[in-house]
């Protein structure tokens, strides 16, 4: 036989869809965390651009924007958005909550940051209680995907 012709038991030769259980024909389950961490850096985004659309308030209402004031919320904005493409880190969600304290401690400044930060803060929460409901019903084997690999056993 030449080395042109074609052998089926050789791993080399492209998966077929007549031969059930090869790789190309069992898609990887979806990852369950994705779409949380897209929940994650959504409001990462979302957070630094009303902390951003703030600064007009505490120029006019507040005291105006010190140099202070200024580079700190620009800061934590730029942080923020930084942070938004590390939430496949193991440590974002940590990173995640540091952010919000600091922007609690920018109602230093004014207090729209304040309610800013009081209202992302119970996002934050809810964002917590979905991780945790996640992790329950994946502990569980209770997520679709989990569910899906039984139905074709």
């Amino acid at each position: 036989m030449s080395s042109a012709e074609h052998q089926p038991d050789q791993p080399d030769q492209p998966d077929r869809p007549d031969q059930p259980g090869r790789p190309a024909d069992v898609p990887a389950p979806p990852d369950p965390w994705k779409g949380l961490r897209g929940v994650m850096a959504g409001t990462l985004v979302l957070e630094s651009i009303v902390v951003l659309l703030a600064l007009p308030i505490v120029a006019d209402l507040g005291g105006g924007i010190t140099w202070v004031s200024g580079t700190y919320l620009v800061g934590v904005a730029l942080a923020m958005i930084l942070g938004a493409g590390l939430q496949g880190r193991s440590w974002a969600l940590a990173y995640n909550l540091g952010l919000q304290v600091l922007v609690l401690i920018g109602g230093l400044f004014h207090l729209s940051i304040l309610v800013i930060g009081v209202l992302f803060l119970l996002v934050w929460a809810f964002v917590l209680i979905l991780r945790g409901e996640v992790k329950r019903r994946m502990d569980q084997g209770l997520l679709p995907s989990q569910r899906l690999g039984e139905a074709g056993r």
